[in-house]
């Protein structure tokens, strides 16, 4: 099935009872025992499983194209999810721009147990020179928050292999609509949920999904059943429910912000736009050949520095100053105020969610903003 059937159908289960289209909200903790002990459908404990848990993970696997998929209360459960799988002592390689959420806790929750280091990824060179004998796991961001950097995932992956390293991918700014890194060789493949698959800025999740179901994986899955980091089932309704429209969303997004990209890039006041979908990108050919989209992310370095930054951020109207992204609504923010005091993003960049607003209106409200 072709990506926007998959959206619409993989998370459904028709209700057999009665004879509704839509598979109802199941929110019993728990689960009728048989006479023998047995378990009716399989269900015990709403924190092991639930019908609507079960539906989403299926079409979060079936759209990245997963062996199986593991749903979490949040895109940092997940991440947790993988770094508690690992043996302690395991050294870890990072993203030197990755989300800072994920970053900051890896260094403050998984310092003494884990090693780590934040490179260059992308430079295979430095890469290879950062493998450890106890290297387990390269993660990747790709494209990265807020920088939009890419990462050649299958040049990446081809190094982890000659040294049976695995690689997890964060893929929530792509979404598997324009990416799927599980096809380029990726082991492992994690989203804030919170941000495309909801869509609509209204309920928070994460989630892993797997190439394969293997000794890795039940590790992982045991740290969900056991941690019990599980969204609730009214949260996997709603995620199930905006997956249906994920394809036609995420063509709007990319529409709209390829075209604010192109309008930015032009603009006197605009030092430089980092946007996938723009052939200045330093990485396009990379690009070209392992994105079939570009996303509704782009970052803009506005000349005259911090200060000139956030007097524009003050200036616009419809695109909203808050964190996340994602949603139909155009959110907009001072990266560098968000990471604290040791980030290295620019102090003139402003990170951009591109929403679903009418594109005039959008480029109308910053050409406003810029002056």
């Amino acid at each position: 099935m072709k990506i926007e059937t998959i959206a619409i159908h993989a998370g459904n289960k028709r209700d057999q009872s009665t004879g509704a289209v839509i598979q109802p909200v199941v929110l019993s903790t728990t689960f009728e025992r048989h006479e023998d002990g047995s378990y009716t459908n399989g269900y015990i404990y709403g924190r092991s499983s639930n019908p609507n848990r079960t539906s989403l993970e299926h079409v979060l696997a079936q759209l990245e194209g997963g062996a199986d998929a593991a749903a979490f209360s949040s895109g940092n459960a997940a991440g947790m999810a993988v770094f508690q799988s690992l043996k302690p002592g395991t050294h870890v390689i990072l993203p030197s721009d990755m989300y800072h959420g994920l970053r900051n806790q890896v260094k403050t929750l998984f310092e003494g147990i884990l090693e780590f280091d934040f490179i260059e990824i992308n430079n295979i060179e430095v890469l290879q020179q950062h493998i450890k004998p106890n290297t387990g796991l390269i993660w990747i961001e790709t494209p990265s928050n807020p920088l939009l950097k890419i990462t050649d995932i299958k040049k990446v992956i081809s190094v982890a292999k000659a040294h049976s390293i695995k690689v997890a991918c964060d893929n929530t700014f792509a979404t598997p609509v324009f990416q799927k890194p599980l096809s380029l060789g990726a082991d492992l493949v994690m989203h804030s949920s919170t941000k495309y698959f909801g869509g609509h800025s209204d309920l928070m999740g994460g989630v892993l999904i797997t190439a394969e179901k293997s000794d890795w994986w039940t590790k992982i899955r045991q740290v969900q059943e056991m941690g019990g980091a599980i969204p609730s089932p009214m949260d996997c309704y709603y995620l199930v429910r905006s997956i249906k429209t994920l394809p036609y969303r995420m063509a709007g997004h990319a529409k709209n912000a390829q075209l604010l990209a192109e309008y930015l890039e032009k603009h006197s006041k605009i030092e430089k736009v980092l946007y996938p979908g723009l052939p200045s990108h330093p990485q396009y050919d990379v690009i070209k050949q392992q994105m079939t989209g570009f996303g509704g992310m782009l970052s803009i370095l506005i000349k005259g520095g911090e200060e000139e930054a956030k007097r524009v951020i003050n200036s616009l109207t419809l695109f909203a100053q808050a964190t996340s992204l994602g949603g139909v609504e155009s959110l907009i923010e001072h990266r560098a105020a968000v990471e604290g005091p040791d980030t290295k993003t620019p102090r003139n960049l402003l990170r951009v969610s591109v929403g679903l607003e009418h594109i005039d209106d959008l480029i109308a409200d910053m050409e406003k903003a810029l002056g």
